[in-house]
């Protein structure tokens, strides 16, 4: 009896060790079941991932799981929920990446794509990844671009600089003023590859702090004056664009206007 004793208490001991050292399930993803929850979770940072699959044996479910764990720290859930796909005019399997910077949904819906990966799908949420204030690379760029906003709100500064996180921190808070109006971009001048788009202003990475301003429909850039990179200053400086009076003055980069004697 004693025997038998020991040997059930020390299955019950394997069993409670396997238990905690068991690892997560492999879709451990928030689960969006209501409409409330799916607000809540959408709302939560400036980029929200939804995976909107009807079940796991979905078309590109599983591969969608494998991205998220590698596109940390951005939310990543799913949702099953019919109420919530109507509310977000979802009608097949789809993922979605949520944008508060220009107000974008932007869908995959998976029946259309030929072929379905990991790899891709990390591609695609990261390339999307546009936020308030979003860094430029050559990934981001994609997503910058093809927004619908196509006027570019831009902080040079060199990353290490003594003032890199605390204007990078300032211009942050202040881009949900100008939400759907201009994207906040970040280029860090320190990163040998963004000289191109230094020289494009006429700057070096000396010459960092700077702000300007580009838009893609017209065109055409201008540099904020040199001084301060306040708040204040880079609201009147974003204003001025949309009142219409920045587009009298002369663009960035280019010479100055000679006087006839």
């Amino acid at each position: 009896m004693k025997t038998l004793l020991v040997v059930v208490f020390s299955l019950l001991a394997i069993s409670i060790l396997a238990d905690e050292e068991a690892p997560p399930p492999e879709d451990d993803l928030p689960q969006l079941t209501d409409l409330a929850a799916a607000e809540a979770f959408i709302n939560s940072d400036d980029v929200a991932v939804v995976g909107f699959f009807k079940g796991e044996e979905s078309y590109g479910y599983k591969e969608f799981v494998a991205a998220a764990k590698e596109v940390k720290p951005i939310p990543v859930g799913l949702c099953s929920d019919k109420e919530v796909w109507a509310n977000y005019s979802i009608t097949s399997d789809t993922i979605t990446i949520f944008r508060k910077a220009d107000d974008s949904q932007e869908n995959l819906q998976l029946a259309d794509a030929k072929k379905v990966d990991a790899d891709g799908l990390i591609r695609f949420i990261k390339m999307n990844n546009v936020r308030y204030l979003t860094e430029y690379n050559q990934v981001t760029a994609v997503g910058l671009f093809q927004s619908r906003v196509k006027t570019h709100l831009l902080l040079f500064a060199n990353r290490g600089s003594v003032d890199y996180s605390k204007l990078q921190k300032r211009l942050a808070a202040l881009a949900p003023e100008f939400s759907g109006k201009f994207l906040f971009v970040l280029v860090n001048g320190s990163v040998k590859g963004n000289a191109k788009s230094l020289g494009y202003f006429g700057l070096t990475s000396r010459d960092l702090p700077r702000v300007g301003l580009y838009d893609s429909d017209l065109d055409k850039k201008w540099l904020m004056a040199k001084g301060e990179i306040s708040k204040d200053s880079v609201r009147t400086f974003c204003k001025s664009f949309l009142d219409g009076e920045l587009q009298k003055t002369q663009q960035a980069g280019e010479p100055e206007a000679k006087t006839e004697l």
